[in-house]
């Protein structure tokens, strides 16, 4: 009973010094690949940089210690960050406070969501997700991951668009204007170290001899050169009108905002009071803010543009202060810095006391240090109502992704693995993660696959990875600062191009063209509707339950004949020649609602094309269940095939489809004579009366009873 609850106390059972030494190494090996990449996901999440080391603490600790895989890493991962910016976008500005509560806020609920499947052994409504839809959504994910970073590697600042591609055109345009070359410069360079280190030997950290390398010329060359400067700095009157114009589109979006949130309590009272009239006069009020709120947002997003693309030159006066002035346009006699001076423009104020002057690359910034406070997080209802189909998905899709690892190792350990309890571990790792400030975290496939090959014994190593991350949020914070950002982005995007498998495809297709249909249009409908990736999910599950359903209302019915080899095959795929008198008719799944009329309709179809048919038997091998419809269409089938002067038998009944024949006596009106244990028993039996007196030279089932 303890190692139900308690799966670690297994660990221990022939636990040496050998398997603790081999966990500690392993542990470590997997926290110099963790800690850089959590900063990059938890980015790629629209999270400050350092909640990654968040959820690189609690999450990878409980869920080795609650779960059943005992080499499974967990942490923050590309796919679930991806779906975790997707879901968070409409309901907060990326990296603001109430993102980062919501962001919290979904991890809980994740949690909850695998903690309760898998105590209610519920782990099977993962198959609900098939591997085609999977795999068209994992590539289509890997592209947006992977293309969202471009902004970063080139050093360029956009509004992001309803639709991913529409962001992307943006990226490029604004590449095309300017880009800044020592932000590409240091991507190119971590891209540069990862490849040759990878190659050279897959042993070495790659992705943290790449981030230490580049932090640390990042700090020599002071690659990060933003200034303070009043707006009255900037000598381009145009730009200072924008900035003044920009001010006022967010302070009116603001006020329509709160103007906004009082209507809507006011709605929720008058709805109550039965006032039709008056609830009509609130929501034509919401309409016109709503209306009011789109146009400001829109002339805000032109007037970020405009500031973005004016490029200045940097003029030092005397006294150390700067003064700005359109690139190409300093007064004579005034030296240019060499740099390339830009207004760094977001969704808030800008203060005119003190504008932030990009003449740099961007890097992470102060992280603070130590551990983070654990709190219970702050619940709203409302945000968790919209919240819930995306904590589904991302459960779903997060589990899915763990337990794929994790069977792929047990096979290698020859472990026992429970998929109800990996649940349960996973959900409590996202439960008690979001009281660390933890955004949704899951199983990885890469550091999963580092921890096998470091030689991992037990979920020790996990053990060992979460006190090497607490390490450096108590100790080495600071050297974080100078990391820029484009390397990063260079890791996220090296990270995902595992993801991509066009083969996939390719071998969904050969399986069932269906399935690779439905995997191709998962992919484009993903990339199509990005960053709203819930909706490509969705299209591709309908997808797969509309074959799903169609394939069980138009089951494989086939007229079976004797081959040359002596065994039965479908006649129409073999090209066999069928007996005259006898139709051997196999049905291909459960007899139920959806096609019990289907049988009736081709049991109609073999009377109506033979008119020298005699006798119909029913190869019920295929049927492995029947309902209530399915009994009456079979037992209605009876009643016409016998008035019909020919007669019925059946062959092959299972014991379930037996038993249901018995409890509503259509085995009496059948007749037991005419149930038979296999096809060739039924042929035995209904050959000769079939036959007797019956023109034909040679029937082809003859060879099946010997018969002369």
């Amino acid at each position: 009973m303890l190692s139900r609850i308690f799966p670690f106390i297994d660990w221990f059972k022939g636990y040496n010094m050998a398997a603790l030494r081999a966990d500690a190494i392993s542990g470590l090996t997997v926290a110099l690949v963790l800690i850089p990449q959590s900063m990059a996901y938890a980015q790629l999440a629209g999270m400050p940089a350092y909640y990654g080391l968040y959820a690189s603490f609690l999450p990878p600790l409980i869920a080795a210690l609650f779960g059943s895989s005992r080499q499974l890493a967990t942490g923050p991962v590309a796919v679930v960050s991806l779906m975790t910016a997707a879901s968070l976008e409409p309901l907060a500005t990326a990296g603001s406070e109430g993102y980062i509560a919501y962001a919290i806020l979904l991890a809980l609920m994740v949690g909850i969501f695998q903690f309760l499947l898998g105590v209610l052994k519920l782990g099977l409504v993962v198959n609900f997700l098939s591997h085609p839809v999977v795999n068209g959504f994992t590539n289509a994910a890997a592209i947006i991951i992977a293309s969202s970073q471009l902004s970063k590697l080139f050093g360029v600042y956009v509004d992001k668009a309803d639709h991913h591609y529409e962001t992307i055109l943006r990226v490029v345009e604004g590449a095309f204007h300017y880009t800044h070359w020592p932000t590409l410069g240091m991507g190119a360079l971590a891209f540069g170290i990862m490849i040759v280190l990878k190659r050279v030997n897959p042993k070495i950290p790659n992705v943290l001899v790449a981030v230490a390398l580049t932090t640390a010329l990042s700090w020599a060359v002071g690659f990060n050169h933003d200034v303070k400067a009043p707006v009255e700095s900037i000598q381009i009157p145009e730009v200072r009108e924008s900035i003044g114009l920009f001010n006022a589109t967010v302070v009116g979006i603001e006020d329509l905002s709160m103007e906004r949130t009082a209507l809507t309590r006011k709605l929720e009272s008058v709805k109550q009071s039965g006032d039709v009239v008056g609830v009509l006069d609130v929501e034509h009020d919401l309409n016109v803010i709503n209306i009011r709120i789109s146009r400001l947002k829109h002339e805000g997003h032109v007037l970020r543009a405009e500031l973005r693309d004016v490029l200045m030159d940097g003029v030092e006066e005397a006294g150390g202060s700067m003064a700005f002035y359109r690139q190409g346009e300093a007064p004579a006699g005034m030296a240019a810095d060499g740099r390339t001076w830009r207004v760094k423009v977001g969704n808030s104020r800008l203060d005119t006391a003190g504008l932030t002057m990009l003449g740099g690359g961007a890097i992470v910034g102060a992280v603070p240090s130590g551990i983070p406070a654990i709190t219970a997080p702050s619940l709203d209802f409302k945000v968790m109502l919209h919240l819930i189909p995306f904590a589904a998905i991302i459960s779903l899709l997060g589990f899915m992704e763990a337990i794929s690892i994790a069977k792929a190792m047990a096979a290698k350990t020859g472990q026992r693995l429970d998929p109800n309890q990996e649940l349960i571990g996973q959900g409590l790792a996202n439960m008690l993660g979001a009281c660390g400030k933890s955004y949704p975290a899951s199983g990885s496939f890469s550091r999963s696959a580092v921890n096998l090959q470091a030689g991992a014994v037990t979920g020790m190593s996990s053990v060992f990875t979460s006190l090497m991350v607490v390490v450096v949020l108590l100790f080495f914070t600071p050297l974080l600062h100078h990391l820029p950002q484009a390397v990063l982005a260079a890791v996220i995007m090296m990270a995902v191009i595992g993801l991509i498998n066009a083969s996939g495809f390719i071998h969904a297709w050969k399986a069932q063209w269906y399935d690779g249909a439905i995997s191709i249009l998962s992919f484009v409908a993903t990339l199509a509707f990005a960053p709203h990736l819930d909706k490509g999910i969705m299209i591709g599950v309908a997808l797969s339950l509309l074959v799903f359903l169609y394939k069980s209302m138009r089951p494989k019915v086939a007229t079976l004949s004797r081959s040359d080899d002596e065994s039965l095959r479908d006649a129409t795929v073999f090209g066999l020649r069928e007996c005259k008198h006898i139709a051997l008719v196999r049905f291909d799944g459960p007899l139920f609602f959806a096609n019990a009329s289907f049988l009736e309709d081709q049991i109609t179809d073999r009377m109506m094309e033979n008119d020298k048919l005699r006798h119909i038997i029913i190869v019920a091998n295929g049927i492995n269940d029947m309902d209530a419809s399915g009994e009456e269409a079979l037992s209605l089938i009876v009643d016409r095939v016998r008035s019909a002067g020919l007669d019925i038998s059946l062959c092959g009944v299972n014991e379930a489809v037996m038993a249901v024949l018995e409890r509503t006596h259509l085995l009496e009106k059948i007749g037991k004579d005419h149930v038979y244990t296999t096809m060739e028993t039924a042929i035995c039996a209904t050959h000769e009366s079939a036959h007797a007196d019956a023109e034909e030279d040679s029937c082809p089932l003859t060879t099946v009873c010997r018969i002369a």
